[in-house]
């Protein structure tokens, strides 16, 4: 039935090489895995379902979901100007008029002045603080808040950072508590400095004909984790999906929040909101102008290093369709593209 999806990944990945995990759930069920490749090219270890890989952006969506557990306990507001949060922003106006709701939906309108491509042994060990803390000297906004989208990794380290002070610990223990733990994902982590070093497939991008690792050690803003620190699997992105959609670990009010688009009253764009509590929603970038499948998808890409990641939820149909790669696919997208396009075509397995 989705054997187009598994010639389009026999044909890009080989087993000597770097490759990757799909999954796609429908319900309780399996509907397809397909591993391929190794993962790690000097252990020989191949990949499995239980491979745990580098999220990369798809991590936004946990640390999302821990600012919500706060929000829903009545320990912080949606609505608070970061000003409570960080007295060092340089623009007290500013600090004023950007909000938590603002970061969670990349509206705040604060640029990212990162010094990466000049400084990149710094940004290779700098940790969130460091990398949320240059965009606290900006002394404008590229917008005003609500106005307009613009990613913003940052944001996301700001967020991470907010956890802290308002649970009083570490953000990636607050996380494995109050999300992994219910979730049953007993085998993910979270980047924490110069971690995970073992134990997690590595990396690669092919420069000159030859693989070479690009993760922790070689990719700056790695140790940056709360825009992209989680590791998981496959099997436990559809425990993840499976909590959030029983409300294991935040309730429905604040889920369904989460995964509806955000339409502040200010929005000046000519492209209409697209974007909930961090997930995206619609039918994405990655379908293609020639596609339209009616069907509302709920999702996230992640792209860190030589990683790769996709996690793309149809709550109406009931489908999961999880994609984890330790490498570049030639087309991403096109992986996306071919298995909805098949789902569709036999009707969501109804």
């Amino acid at each position: 039935m989705l054997s187009g999806l598994d010639s389009l990944l026999t044909a890009e990945f080989r087993a000597d090489e770097p490759g990757g995990a799909v999954l796609i759930m429908k319900g309780d069920s399996t509907v397809y895995m397909r591993c391929i490749g190794l993962a790690d090219l000097e252990t020989r270890d191949e990949i499995t379902p239980n491979t745990l890989f580098n999220l990369g952006s798809i991590s936004k969506t946990f640390v999302a979901n821990g600012i919500l557990i706060l929000a829903e306990e009545g320990r912080l507001s949606l609505q608070n100007p970061l000003s409570i949060y960080f007295p060092e922003f340089r623009s007290r106006e500013i600090a004023n008029m950007v909000t938590i709701t603002h970061l969670l939906t990349h509206t705040s309108g604060l640029p990212d002045i990162r010094p990466v491509d000049e400084n990149r042994e710094f940004f290779i060990t700098a940790k969130d603080y460091d990398n949320f803390a240059p965009v606290m000297q900006a002394e404008k906004l590229n917008f005003s808040p609500g106005e307009k989208y613009e990613y913003s990794n940052p944001a996301f380290n700001g967020l991470a950072l907010i956890i802290e002070k308002v649970s009083g610990v570490k953000w990636q223990q607050f996380i494995a508590e109050r999300i992994f733990a219910p979730a049953g994902m007993t085998t993910s982590t979270i980047t924490d400095g110069p971690h995970p070093e073992e134990g997690v497939a590595h990396a690669y991008e092919l420069v000159n004909g030859k693989w070479e690792e690009s993760d922790y050690g070689e990719f700056p803003t790695f140790p940056a984790a709360g825009n992209g620190g989680v590791w998981s699997s496959v099997m436990e992105l559809a425990l993840y999906e499976k909590a959030i959609s029983q409300n294991l670990f935040l309730g429905k009010e604040l889920t369904e929040k989460s995964r509806s688009i955000y339409r502040p009253e200010s929005w000046s764009d000519t492209v209409p909101p697209f974007i909930g509590y961090s997930w995206f929603i619609g039918e994405g970038e990655f379908l293609g102008e020639e596609n339209s499948f009616g069907a509302r998808f709920v999702y996230h890409t992640g792209d860190q290093g030589g990683f790769r990641a996709f996690h793309v939820a149809i709550p109406e149909k009931d489908i999961l369709y999880v994609g984890l790669f330790n490498r570049p696919p030639e087309d991403l997208n096109c992986i996306i593209r071919t298995g909805l396009t098949l789902l569709n075509k036999y009707n969501w397995l109804d």
